[in-house]
């Protein structure tokens, strides 16, 4: 036990001697959490109080009230040589010339939205131009019935109350899912650095023939190193959490009628969860890493590898993945933590299938690790 102490020393030690590319990973655990609460800021500005939304519109003379309806819902007439050039979106609003005649008639009036669907920048303000044209077509049919002395309720059978039983908390645990992947990926990609540098980058200084020289065994040296990568992961998940905890306060969620709170509770159970998930990511670094022959090529091959496991996460995220995932590593783990987080209770089973599914996937790869570890060829790179 005293040698695996020493080991995991000697391997902090040398993390801590190399701050610029072993701590990398530790500046995603800070910074991440900051530019996410910097962008929901910004959504929320914009969903909350959205710009004035500048458009083309031909022949406006011809639906006054239409264009002062738009007007009042903040989508006005711009022009392409004005002094709003730069905020005039490429939408053209195109009334057609017998409009008035038309809508005097009672009939069905022609107007036509010109822009481009397959730009992504145009979609939300086509979107929104369309909501408004729609309203003002409702608005316009319901007069029409009352000047025939016809009740606008009639075209409408069915009046539809949805009483909504999702509270403040659990319609923040939407975001706050997308918050625990980027958690979960600060468990993989904080100790990654020193999985590599203490696997292939010893072997590339030839430093690792000369640790299994000493009277030290293949597993001893296996854990240590575990150990250590372990620490490192835990140590960035801990700093994401306490970052999250003081940034996500200052974001105003209560504008979108809903709160995001990072509790002491949830951290705790965040923490635990993540022991298993830090213990399989450091045991499958180390474990690639050991098979690659050189420390690019380890990086290499953990960038496609480290794919799977934030696939799950991402999946149990947005939900877009069959219910079989909940049962499996890292994303049976993710949706418990969602579960927690909107008030449902706490998926035991679940959560103790998939923990035990992960902690046998670090226990065979570390027992691969420790045999590939008495080859020449993995020792010396050949």
């Amino acid at each position: 036990m005293n040698k695996i102490i020493a080991m995991v020393r000697k391997e902090l030690i040398d993390a801590a001697r190399d701050k610029r590319s072993v701590m990398a990973g530790l500046y995603y655990a800070i910074g991440t959490p900051l530019i996410m609460c910097g962008l929901f800021m910004v959504l929320i500005g914009q969903l909350t109080s959205p710009d004035d939304l500048k458009i083309t519109i031909k022949n406006p003379d011809k639906a006054p009230d239409l264009v002062r309806f738009l007007s009042n819902k903040g989508i006005t007439q711009g022009a392409a040589d004005g002094s709003d050039a730069k905020d005039l979106k490429a939408i053209e609003l195109i009334i057609s010339t017998d409009y008035a005649a038309q809508m005097n008639q009672g009939k069905s009036a022609e107007i036509t939205i010109v822009a481009d669907n397959s730009e992504e920048k145009l979609q939300n303000s086509i979107r929104r131009l369309e909501k408004q044209l729609q309203a003002y077509s409702a608005e316009m049919g319901s007069l029409r019935l009352i000047a025939r002395g016809i009740d606008p309720r009639v075209v409408q059978p069915l009046k539809v109350n949805v009483q909504d039983k999702a509270t403040t908390d659990s319609k923040g645990g939407m975001i706050l899912g997308i918050a625990i992947f980027t958690m979960i990926y600060s468990v993989f990609i904080s100790g990654m650095n020193l999985a590599i540098d203490t696997s292939a980058g010893e072997r590339e200084r030839n430093s690792l023939a000369l640790l299994l020289s000493h009277p030290l065994t293949t597993r001893q040296l296996v854990l240590s190193k575990i150990i250590a990568v372990s620490l490192f992961a835990l140590l960035g998940l801990v700093l994401i959490l306490l970052v999250s905890k003081i940034a996500y306060a200052f974001v105003p969620w209560q504008e979108l009628g809903f709160s995001v709170n990072i509790t002491t509770e949830f951290m705790a159970l965040m923490l635990v969860v993540g022991i298993p998930v830090a213990l399989m990511a450091a045991c499958l670094q180390l474990f690639v890493s050991f098979m690659a022959k050189t420390f690019k090529e380890a990086q290499s091959y953990l960038t496609m590898v480290l794919f799977v496991p934030l696939a799950l996460s991402m999946a149990a995220s947005y939900n877009i993945a069959p219910d079989m995932l909940q049962w499996l590593p890292v994303s049976g783990q993710q949706q418990a933590l969602m579960d927690f987080i909107k008030g449902k209770d706490l998926p035991m089973l679940q959560l103790l299938v998939s923990t035990l599914g992960t902690l046998a996937i670090a226990v065979l790869l570390a027992f691969g690790m420790e045999r590939s570890l008495k080859s020449e060829k993995v020792i010396f790179g050949l």
